[in-house]
Formats: structure tokens, sequence, C-alpha cells
């Protein structure tokens, strides 16, 4: 336990605590010095250099979003403002592609946002990445399957040769040294999608070696979703390693009432030993690149081949055809149910929040004639929300005491240089839409419960043993917020929208959200991963 100095630096009275563990709340003061949490109880008289009174309002742990996208954006604008104006402190990153390793191929493909948003690449591996974060949340990173593949292989349609393989190990063994949090594949976008399982049960051993996980955005979320399971559980079983499965659903209007069947395959498997767990974000629509439209043979090569592609009559011809067009990783698609969300070209910006559907009415295409001039404009680069859950899925998935929070969404602010990015209102609603719309209003589950959700069951995931709960010895990562108002205000066609009533956020002991106010503080840290020494 800290020792309790004479003076504290903060001092919060008069809080109705949610320790982060799911028992019920209960009324005290917290005290913190430097950046740990050195008292809990009551301590109205303790002197403090900065005094807090909540005033009853609820008092929990900081938020951790077990897959958020903002490794990069957070380099750009370390505010990430849309995250910690959630709640959110932490955030765990690196969905099948990750901020390292980097290679000159890597950084071909990743030029034109980088030249957009004039980030600077000066780093080649985990550790020098974790080494220029400095933003007001803490962030760590697995290691992507897909960059270990990119560093070695390229962007081909091809299998590593065992050479090869060895390689890609080496490389993944480094990163885990460097404190990745394991290894990562999203396996319906290419070039991930060229890996078959014994590729993925290598690297996966790999990270297991130190104590990792291997974390999964699985190979089919919507016909294939029973074989992407069990793709995922035989890796976790072959591998002995813990798996984490990446935005869990049931995707396609065909697959809808599926989300029974997933959560019992994963009860089995965790009855027969394997540690399968898996986050999700409180929202019945997906986002992801347009490019994901395109069949995996289409994307073969880069964005270069892929553009060659769909300039060429005859391949642009037979890509539209391939059945994977419309019924794909997500599912059976309409162009009404897909709705632009970012364009990298400013010029295009008159497409973000039209559907498919409207853009190809206007311009008198066929909508997959709209698609593909909308990717061979963008460069490849356009983001969309796909409308392809039911909302009873949603619900029976979030109820799993074993599903996290994860936003799947990079932080932003609305101003700066990512003032003209929309994507998807889950990267500003989606704590507050747990405790709100969820927990308060449905009653989907206790607000205790939404709260453990996204603090003590990610932290004891990510073996982020100082996090997660209030408690005297605790990192001073703090959320106070009122849970009669809090809720999300982001809509799909309006997601620029901070969230209400989260009233105070700290970090590491700094006050970063100060009475609804973004202060100057940027307190985060590069979270590396720990060891588990209660083996």
């Amino acid at each position: 336990m800290v020792a309790l100095l004479a003076v504290l630096d903060l001092l919060i009275v008069d809080a109705r605590v949610i320790d982060g563990t799911g028992a019920p709340w209960f009324r005290a003061d917290v005290g913190v010095q430097g950046d740990r949490i050195v008292q809990v109880g009551k301590l109205g008289d303790v002197p403090a250099t900065r005094r807090i009174d909540a005033h009853g309002r609820m008092l929990a742990p900081g938020f951790i979003d077990m897959l958020g996208q903002s490794e990069l954006y957070g380099l750009v604008d370390p505010r990430v403002e849309s995250k910690v104006r959630q709640g959110i402190t932490t955030e765990i990153t690196g969905e099948g592609e990750s901020a390292a390793p980097v290679t000159p191929a890597i950084l071909a493909e990743a030029r034109p946002w980088l030249d957009k948003y004039k980030l600077t690449v000066d780093w080649n591996d985990i550790a020098g990445f974790l080494r220029r974060w400095h933003a007001t949340i803490n962030l760590g990173t697995f290691v992507g399957a897909a960059s270990l593949r990119e560093a070695v292989l390229g962007y081909g349609e091809v299998q590593p040769i065992p050479e090869q393989l060895q390689q890609m190990e080496k490389l993944c063994a480094q990163a885990m040294e460097q404190g990745a949090f394991g290894v990562s594949s999203a396996l319906i976008y290419a070039p991930a999608s060229y890996a078959r399982t014994p590729e993925l049960i290598a690297l996966a051993k790999v990270a297991a070696r130190y104590g990792g996980v291997y974390a999964t955005h699985i190979r089919g979320e919507a016909d294939t979703l029973a074989q992407g399971l069990d793709e995922a559980i035989e890796i976790g079983r072959e591998a002995q390693i813990p798996v984490e499965i990446w935005h869990l659903k049931a995707a396609g209007r065909n697959n809808w009432g599926r989300m029974k069947e997933v959560v019992a395959r994963i009860e089995k498997a965790r009855a027969l030993g394997v540690d399968v767990s898996a986050n999700m974000y409180p929202y019945a629509a997906a986002g992801n690149g347009l490019a994901a439209q395109l069949p995996g043979w289409a994307l073969a090569g880069g964005t270069e081949a892929s553009l060659a592609r769909l300039r060429d009559p005859a391949q642009r011809a037979k890509i539209v055809k391939d059945p994977w067009f419309w019924h794909g990783g997500l599912g059976a698609e309409t162009p009404d149910g897909i709705l632009i969300a970012f364009v990298l070209d400013p010029k295009l910006q008159r497409y973000v929040g039209k559907r498919i559907s409207e853009i190809a009415a206007e311009e008198k295409k066929s909508p997959e004639e709209a698609i593909v001039d909308l990717l061979i404009a963008d460069r490849m680069q356009t983001g969309v929300v796909r409308f392809v859950m039911s909302e009873d899925d949603v619900r029976l998935g979030l109820r799993q005491p074993w599903v996290s929070l994860g936003t799947d969404n990079p932080g932003f602010s609305p101003d700066g240089p990512f003032a003209d990015v929309s994507l998807h209102p889950r990267g500003w609603g989606s704590a507050p839409r747990l405790l709100g719309h969820y927990a308060r209003d449905l009653k989907l589950f206790p607000l205790e419960e939404a709260v453990r959700k996204m603090t003590s069951l990610p932290a004891r995931r990510m073996r982020l043993f100082d996090r997660g709960l209030v408690r005297p010895g605790m990192a001073a990562d703090l959320v106070l917020f009122d849970p009669a108002s809090v809720r999300d205000l982001a809509t799909y066609e309006q997601p620029r929208q901070f969230a209400a009533g989260v009233d105070t956020v700290v970090i590491n002991g700094k006050v970063v959200i100060d009475e609804g106010k973004l202060t100057a503080e940027r307190p985060g840290r590069a979270l590396r991963r720990q060891l588990d020494t209660a083996r």
C-alpha cells in the first residue's frame, strides 16, 4: 500500500464509489498522491492541494477501451478528446496491423494518410513507437500478424516458406520483448486473409511464451461465423494462449439471431479449458473501409495493384460480379446499408453522410459503379458505416460476463487536423451508451456491471495489474459521472458529438477533464505487457 502523506495532491469527497469489481457502490472519499490512489474512506478533513466535491456523483476507475484505433491519430493530435470525454483513460490497439514493425513497403502503403496529416514515422519497432506516445490517454498495443506478414512477405497472396515464417516469429518475439500485449489478426482484410491457420498458431505460440494474448477479428463474422470462431478457439487451444475476440457480432440480416450460437460456442470452449473472451461496441452498425467490398484476390499486391485492377474494365467487371462484393465478410449488404463516414481526399467531402444508394441515384450510376469510382478517386481510403447487426444480438452479447467494451475507433477533437473526420458514433459515445442507454434505461445489467466491463475485466485480461480498480496503490485513473444524465449524443448522421454526464476525468493523477472542460494536461503513458507474477 502507498503511504498516505500529510498533504494529498487531489482529494475527491462525497462520491458514490463504483470500485470496478462489480460490487455495489459505496460512499467514500478518494485521496490521490502523485499518480496513485493512496486512500479510500472518510477523508474529508485531510488537507489537499486540490479538492473536488463529487456531490454524490459516481466515481469509477478510468474506463479501458479494449480496441481503439488511436495509435497514429494520437501522435497527430494528442488530445484524443472524444475518448477522454467518455471517461476512457486507457486504450489497447493494434488490430491486425500495428504501428510497428515498419518497412519501406509498409510506409509506402501508408503514405497518403501520413502525408495528409503530416506525420513522420521515425520508428521501426514497437519500442520506438511506444517512446513516441505522449498523449492524454494511456495506450498499449498488440503486434499485428498482418504487419509481421507485410514486413516479411509484402502484400502478395503467398504462403511463407519455413525460413520466412521463422523471420516472422523472430519479429513477433522482438515485439513481445518490447512490451506488446500479444499478437493480433484481422482476418477478413487482405493481406491478413491470406494467412492460414498454422501460420497464426506459430505466431500465437511465440506470444504465449511471453504471457501474451491472441486477439482477433475473426475470419468470418457473417455466413462463416461458426468457422471463424472455431479457428480462433483452435489457435487458442494449440498455442495455449488466451483468446480475445474483437468486436463480437453476427453480421448480415440472414445471420440475425445467431448470437445465441456464438455464446454457446464460446461457453463450450471455456468449459473445455480454452480461455476465450470478447469485447463489443454497443451499436448495431459496424464500420470499416469501403475497400473491404473487394474480394481478397483483388487486393493482392497492395494499393497500386488494386487500383490498377479497378481501372481495368475486364477486371472491374469481374470484381463487382464476385459473390464477395455484396455477400462478403459482413454478410449480405445492400446499397442503402452503407453510409460514407470518411474520405481522405477533401474534394470528396460531399459524399460524407450519404449512403451508396443516394450517391448512385444522384450520379445516375449503378451502386457497384459508385463504389468502384469512389475507391479510385479516394485511393482506397474511404471509411464507411455498415448497418449489418440486429439489436437483439447486440444486447445478448453485451450481457455476457466475459464481454468487455471496445470502441474500434480512434479518438478525435472537433477542431484541429481531424476536424473533417466523422467515422462512427462508437468513437464518441460507447462508454456513456453502456452506462446510460443499456444499464440505466434498458436495465440490461446493473450500473456496477457496466463499469466492471470497462475496468477490472479488461484490466485483468491485459494484465494491467495496477489499473481497473478504485483501491489504494492503484493508478489514479478515475472518472466522475452523473448516473442520471450520462448518455451518448453521437448519431450515425452526426457522430461528432461529445457524450453528456462525464464531468471529471483523472489520468495518472492529473485532471484532464475538469468539470466538463478539457485541460492542457497530457499525462498518458505508453503501457507495456506485465508478466503475471502470481503464476
